[in-house]
């Protein structure tokens, strides 16, 4: 049976690419609905790439939603100078002809997850966490029956993308996160201590455009655009590709290696807001509340990426 799943995203090229790849493997993954949320760009703007990359997969069966515009608590930190003014700049693709749906995209979460058996509904999370905190916040009662929350997200040995200290997800919303990591629900974390590891590099890049297709063309797009940013950064051989690999967990957990840790987020320190600090040599005896994958087989997750994504128009 396909794992039913709702993606939380703010898509961002990468998360795209994630979103794609979860809507070619509808033998693996039966997305119930997607949730846009404030995060790279503003809620709307990401509400309506969501609505484009629906477009684009061919995909509109799919509902997509309008969740959180801001953090909890906190004003809304943005990263067009990673993703460009639109967040998904890159590729032209065509204004959206579909719709939202009128619901907001926490009641969404909540009543899905409330609907169907307990225990069956992953969430993945590609952006900032604000969403699945403010559903776990208004309805507590869901923290039982999701199945777990697979999330972009993090990070340890890597430490951080947007300050020293910490990760843009988390950074975004820390209150979020420390909810969210607080919930007893399963957790699978992918930092950037693995996506680090999965470098678009030129080679894979002229690969996604020699699929032959739409998808194909448009995702070599908005890699060739995203990847500035980085490889100006990272100086590596390609930059890293981070949310796909929360879709690539859910079709081949084989790909990744990690550990069960206690990862607690830091909220009050303005040095080191939101970062993850992950007991990963188990030196407390703090319970261990996440899954973190530190490693994974770039060659098969770019294989798996090219495979799926060539399914599509």
């Amino acid at each position: 049976m396909p794992e039913k799943i709702i993606i939380d995203t703010d898509p961002g090229q990468d998360d795209a690419v994630a979103i794609l790849l979860a809507l070619a493997s509808p033998g693996d993954i039966d997305v119930l609905g997607i949730v846009a949320v404030a995060g790279n760009v503003s809620l709307a703007q990401n509400a309506k790439n969501a609505l484009k990359v629906v477009e684009l997969s061919g995909r509109t069966d799919v509902p997509v939603y309008a969740g959180c515009a801001r953090p909890l608590r906190r004003p809304l930190v943005t990263a067009e100078h990673v993703h460009g003014q639109t967040g998904l700049d890159g590729p032209d693709l065509p204004e959206p002809q579909k719709q939202l749906e009128e619901m907001h995209g926490v009641d969404f979460i909540v009543e899905t997850v409330l609907r169907e058996p307990a225990g069956t509904v992953t969430l993945c999370a590609l952006g900032p966490l604000t969403n699945l905190a403010m559903a776990l916040v208004k309805a507590p009662e869901i923290a039982g029956k999701i199945k777990q929350i697979v999330l972009m997200g993090g990070a340890y040995f890597e430490v951080g993308n947007i300050t020293p200290a910490a990760e843009f997800n988390i950074y975004v919303d820390p209150e979020a996160a420390d909810i969210v990591f607080s919930s007893g629900v399963p957790i699978v974390m992918m930092p950037l201590d693995v996506t680090h590891q999965m470098l678009s590099t030129h080679e894979r890049i002229e690969t996604f455009d020699g699929i032959g297709n739409k998808t194909g063309a448009a995702v070599a797009a908005m890699l060739g655009f995203s990847e500035r940013f980085d490889l100006e950064k990272y100086n590596w051989k390609g930059a890293p590709l981070h949310d796909p690999c929360v879709t690539a967990y859910l079709i081949e957990p084989g790909i990744f290696e990690g550990r069960q840790c206690n990862v607690e987020i830091e909220t009050s320190s303005e040095l080191t807001r939101g970062m993850t600090v992950t007991d990963y040599w188990h030196v407390t005896d703090r319970p261990k509340n996440a899954f973190f994958v530190r490693s994974g087989d770039s060659d098969a997750f770019y294989a798996l990426l090219t495979e799926r994504l060539a399914r599509l128009p």
